[in-house]
């Protein structure tokens, strides 16, 4: 039988992500969240920016739908605490993205709505010609003995 959580699993699980737009809540642009992803749960860390540390638990709902639980302590020592329900989805560069409305629990009022757009590390310099040509290029760039 086919994993019903296996599509969510594969774009969250290790991933990390990074703030697209997030206007009412305090993490930023420095902000890293890591995800793991075990069947239906999730668990994640997150740091940067103003927040010194935070963590998240919350479970898959649906194919491309989550609900979490977060918390954080910030730079100023603050302790705050809230919910968020959220849709996967993915940008035309192939990354995942995160959007979510969420709200305040503790520590805070209010809430609002947060994207997020996975880290991707960069990727290897491509070599676009062949290598023999490179190697000729060399040899002729070596004065001879």
């Amino acid at each position: 039988m086919e994993n019903p959580f296996a599509q969510i699993n594969e774009r969250l699980n290790k991933r990390r992500f990074t703030v697209a737009d997030n206007a009412q809540g305090l993490s930023g642009a420095g902000t890293v969240f890591l995800y793991h992803v075990e069947e239906d749960a999730i668990s994640g860390t997150y740091q940067g920016g103003r927040i010194r540390i935070g963590h998240q638990v919350g479970r898959i709902t649906g194919p491309d739908t989550i609900e979490l639980l977060f918390q954080c302590l910030t730079t100023q020592g603050e302790m705050l605490a809230g919910w968020s329900r959220g849709k996967v989805g993915v940008d035309h560069a192939g990354r995942t993205t995160l959007a979510f409305v969420w709200g305040w629990l503790s520590g805070a009022t209010g809430g609002g709505e947060s994207s997020y757009v996975e880290l991707v590390s960069a990727a290897a310099p491509q070599i676009l010609e062949p290598a023999s040509s490179l190697v000729s290029k060399v040899q002729r760039d070596i004065p001879p003995l």
